[in-house]
């Protein structure tokens, strides 16, 4: 597990923080193909991934494969400890593994990791862990980071049966927590899906923020296409 304690300046990039209806929506995905529109514009983007469950010692050193992959889209190289200051082995609920662990979840080394990355770039794009109010300890979830960051929202809806309650429920919690909802990106995670157009119609009609973009279903999606695909302008507009 990494852990950064030191404090740091205040932040000086903008950022947003990425959420899903739930696990396994392409959270990741999005947050790279935000990362590369951002870029487009010529800005200087960072990923972060405060909390990983799911990794695998190499040389050493924790890998995550979420977190190797928003190192990889951001255009400023960062240490990984910085960009993941927790990451834990099993694939399991924060929370849980952090306890396993014996460790604690901080939203004070998140915030100093955070102010660290936002010092020398223009954007830094988070990405959450799980659903919004997954657990990460007994007091805090998930939501408890762009509160505490006072991010806005862009939350990826993963397009599969029960997403229109999973998106609406979200939403919810985020208006109850006071977060600000810049935008939503629906992907395509289930190409089975029935009714496809009906659900996205049903959407728009109620979220309540612009849709920034569809990501298809492929086999081997590359963030750097699905970037172009992105209504980028609207979300740095909104930020």
């Amino acid at each position: 597990m990494w852990l950064i304690v030191a404090e740091r300046p205040a932040a000086t990039a903008r950022g947003l923080f990425v959420a899903g209806t739930d696990t396994g929506v392409g959270k990741t995905l999005a947050a790279c193909a935000l990362l590369h529109g951002f870029a487009g514009l010529g800005l200087r983007t960072v990923g972060m991934k405060p909390v990983a469950a799911g990794a695998k010692l190499r040389r050493g050193a924790w890998h995550n494969d979420d977190v190797a992959q928003l190192q990889a889209a951001s255009s400023v190289e960062v240490a990984a400890r910085a960009i993941n200051p927790y990451c834990f082995a099993p694939p399991i609920a924060p929370h849980v593994a952090a306890a396993e662990a014996g460790a604690a979840i901080r939203m004070s080394t998140i915030t100093a990791c955070y102010r660290r990355l936002a010092r020398d770039t223009d954007i830094v794009v988070v990405e959450g862990v799980g659903g919004l109010l997954v657990p990460l300890g007994r007091r805090n979830c998930a939501a408890d980071i762009p509160r505490r960051l006072r991010l806005p929202v862009v939350l990826v809806v993963g397009l599969r049966l029960g997403c229109l309650n999973h998106a609406l429920l979200t939403v919810d919690a985020m208006q109850h927590r006071g977060l600000e909802f810049a935008g939503w990106i629906a992907n395509h995670v289930d190409p089975q899906m029935l009714r496809r157009a009906q659900n996205l119609d049903a959407l728009r009609e109620r979220l309540a923020a612009p849709l920034l973009g569809v990501l298809r279903h492929a086999r081997d999606p590359r963030p750097e296409r699905l970037s172009r695909t992105l209504d980028i302008n609207t979300l740095n507009a909104r930020i």
